[in-house]
């Protein structure tokens, strides 16, 4: 596996979730190609609100807030597919709910920066196990690309991953 240009800021927004009593059951990195052409980059964060990760389905109990757990989702657009409806260029932060067969509905965007500082991270990672922050459907998604106001502040390297998503950008282009 490879080094990604995003490696250090998700890790650095792991950090502070797990400072924060939020451990993450796992995450990852990686660039993905979308519709078999583009790439992008993307993170996912998996956290365990409910801590039901080592329960057989029987066990977790029904009242259990999260009971498959949360993903938080980042990834970085190229821009080029935006006139076929994918995201605009550059970053952004999402979350979705795991189902009990592992998959997920369509991610929610989180009103943060999309190079959002940890902070940040942790802070809307709150709101929304929590529930303060719901999910919406793709249908009402789709109508407006607002979030609403931002929360927090950027990461304290943003330029520095903004360039660097940049760069990766500009050798997959190539």
């Amino acid at each position: 596996m490879r080094n990604q240009p995003h490696d250090t800021y998700i890790s650095a927004v792991s950090d502070a979730l797990t400072e924060a009593g939020l451990t993450p059951a796992d995450w990852w990195t990686e660039d993905t190609e979308t519709r078999g052409t583009y790439c992008y980059l993307n993170a996912v964060i998996t956290l365990d609100p409910s801590n039901t990760h080592d329960l057989d389905h029987d066990e977790i109990p029904t009242d259990a807030a999260w009971p498959h757990g949360l993903l938080l989702l980042w990834e970085w657009h190229t821009g080029i597919e935006a006139e076929l409806g994918e995201p605009e260029r550059g970053p952004i932060w999402q979350f979705a709910e795991v189902k009990a067969d592992g998959s997920t509905e369509y991610p929610t965007p989180l009103p943060v920066y999309g190079y959002a500082s940890p902070a940040a991270v942790v802070k809307v990672a709150r709101m929304v196990i929590d529930r303060s922050i719901t999910p919406v459907s793709a249908f009402h998604a789709s109508l407006s690309n607002s979030i609403g106001e931002l929360i927090g502040d950027s990461w304290n390297r943003a330029d520095e991953l903004a360039a660097a998503c940049a760069q990766w950008s500009a050798r997959e282009a190539i």
